[in-house]
């Protein structure tokens, strides 16, 4: 399936548009993690432990925005937007939201 934030895919000609398609993914930042990465806030860098929660929330949130597509007969998602939100009492939760136009392309 291909998937793009571009609203048409270059030598493909969108056919029919099937509508728009989201998915939505939470993870959790557990105690450990939460640690390891206030070292870092402390002394500067990046959070490795951050980075690959996000990846991996992104990369599970894209999966099943192309899984509902597929579901409604799309072969290809359009438009694609993604964006990323903390939530919890603490900041503790990562929530990864994808929405697109779902389409069928020749």
């Amino acid at each position: 399936m291909i998937v793009t934030t571009t609203p048409s895919i270059e030598g493909k000609k969108i056919v029919e548009y099937k509508g728009i398609v989201s998915s939505e993914v939470i993870v959790g930042v557990n105690l450990v993690k939460d640690f390891i990465a206030s070292i870092t806030d402390i002394f500067g860098g990046r959070s490795g432990t951050y980075e690959n929660e996000l990846i991996r929330a992104r990369e599970e949130a894209l999966q099943e925005l192309q899984n509902r597509a597929a579901l409604i007969g799309a072969n290809a998602v359009v438009g694609i937007d993604i964006d990323y939100e903390v939530l919890g009492a603490n900041g503790s939760m990562l929530m990864v939201s994808v929405t697109g136009t779902a389409v069928v392309v020749e």
